[in-house]
Order: structure tokens, then sequence, then C-alpha cells
């Protein structure tokens, strides 16, 4: 069945046909080449040819997954509506969508074209063994990882509230400007938090630098708790892997 014959040849677990390898570096190949215009300021006649060769490439790929769409959904053809709204198919979409330009230049009112293309990076994640575990661990621990989340917010949005208020809005040494808006202090904690610090921002009262300390503590805390869970799944999904790699060896 032609179907079937696509799906096997586009799908990343189907690794026996030499054509199907071959297809996945040709597309690796694709999503990297398309990149590489966003490395430049000028724009060079080769960037337009390899615009075109990409996107075709990309509308192909997308049709292809969309026509054996009824095998990797199992929903027969109620397949062909769920398809093009599933995560994959958004990001190969927004893909495509740059090469508008190519076709009607009226969508130089899209120019955020540029940024669109930056999208093209995430296809990498369909060919990436590593990356898909890294997200299925991301799934399995997100309950976890919304609870930290959710902490964070509270605490930042708590720090900034402080800060906002105890600090004075004008530096009496240098009559600049310091926490002059809540975002300011929003900006603030956020970056105290993850232990960045800029130093663009800094309180100048005792109860502010108390404050900026205990904020860096905590973020320490912060950012240790879900790169635990994260690496302890990350470890099982690992070791489930070689379970089952052992097993196809064994039969």
């Amino acid at each position: 069945m032609l179907q079937n014959k696509v799906y096997n040849l586009i799908n990343k677990d189907y690794k026996k046909d030499i054509a199907s390898r071959i297809y996945d570096w040709y597309m690796l190949v694709m999503i990297l080449a398309s990149i590489v215009p966003l490395l430049f300021i000028e724009e060079y006649p080769i960037f337009k040819i390899i615009d075109i060769v990409t996107v075709i490439a990309f509308i192909i790929d997308y049709l292809l997954r969309w026509y054996s769409s009824p095998i990797q959904l199992k929903k027969g053809n109620y397949s062909y509506l769920v398809y093009p709204f599933t995560p994959m198919a958004i990001i190969d979409m927004l893909s495509i969508l740059p090469g508008l330009n190519l076709i009607n230049q009226s969508f130089k009112l899209f120019r955020l074209t540029r940024l669109l293309k930056i999208v093209r990076l995430l296809k990498i994640t369909r060919y990436s063994k590593k990356i898909m575990m890294f997200l299925v661990v991301l799934k399995k621990e997100r309950h976890v990882l919304f609870g930290v989340l959710v902490l964070a917010i509270f605490y930042i949005f708590l720090t900034a509230l402080v800060m906002f208020n105890a600090e004075p809005h004008i530096n009496p040494k240098t009559g600049e400007e310091t926490f002059s808006s809540f975002f300011d202090a929003l900006y603030w904690a956020t970056v105290t938090l993850t232990t960045v610090g800029y130093g663009d921002l800094t309180p100048v009262t005792d109860v502010g630098r108390i404050v900026s300390m205990v904020s860096s503590l905590f973020g320490v805390a912060i950012i240790a708790l879900p790169s635990g869970v994260i690496t302890a799944s990350y470890l099982e999904e690992l070791r489930d892997l070689r379970l089952k790699n052992e097993e196809k060896e064994m039969n």
C-alpha cells in the first residue's frame, strides 16, 4: 500500500530501509540550509535559490506527512482533519510560511519571516532521538515542573513587590532612576532569582540588598530542584531504552 510506504519513508523510527535514512539526512540538510541566510545581514542571490529549494522540500514533506497521517494518528479519514493541528504539523506550517514571500511580494507585509525561519530549527526534534527523549521527560514530569514554575513565579512577584516598595525610585547618590516601574522590579527579581544578575538594576538600601541576597540563595534551590528531577527521569528513560534495545537484540 502506497500510504504505508510513504509512512515508512518519513517515519524516524523506521531505520531498516536505506531510503528512510537518506530521507532523514536530506531533510536535516534542508533544515540547516534554510537557516544559512539568517547568519548574514546582506541578501545574496544564492539565498533566494536556497529559500526556493528548501521551501519546496518542506511543502512536499508536509504533504507526505499529511497523506500518511491515518497511519500515524490511527483515526481513519478523520486523521486528515486532526493532523494540521498537531504540534509538529503546526511547526511544519510555520516553517513553510516564510516561503510565501517567494510566491507573492505582497506578503512582504508579513516580514516577521526572518523570525519564522528560526522555527525551522524545531523541525530537527523530529530527527533526534535525544531531543525527543528529553521532550518525553518534560511531559512525564510536567506536574512537578509546573509546580516549581508556579513557586518561582510567586516568589518573583513577591520579591518584586517588596523591592518596588522598599527601594527609592531615584538613586539618592547618582540621581538616576532605579526601580521606576513595577516591570523593572519584576525584571530585577527574575534575573536575580536565576542568579544571573546583569547589574543594570541594583538595590541601594539595606532592605533591598538583604532581599537580593535571599533571592539569590533561593534561586539556587529553585534551579536545582527541576534539574534534579529532569536528570533522574532522563537516566530512567535511558535505562528503559537500553533494555528495549537488548530485548530486540535477543529476539
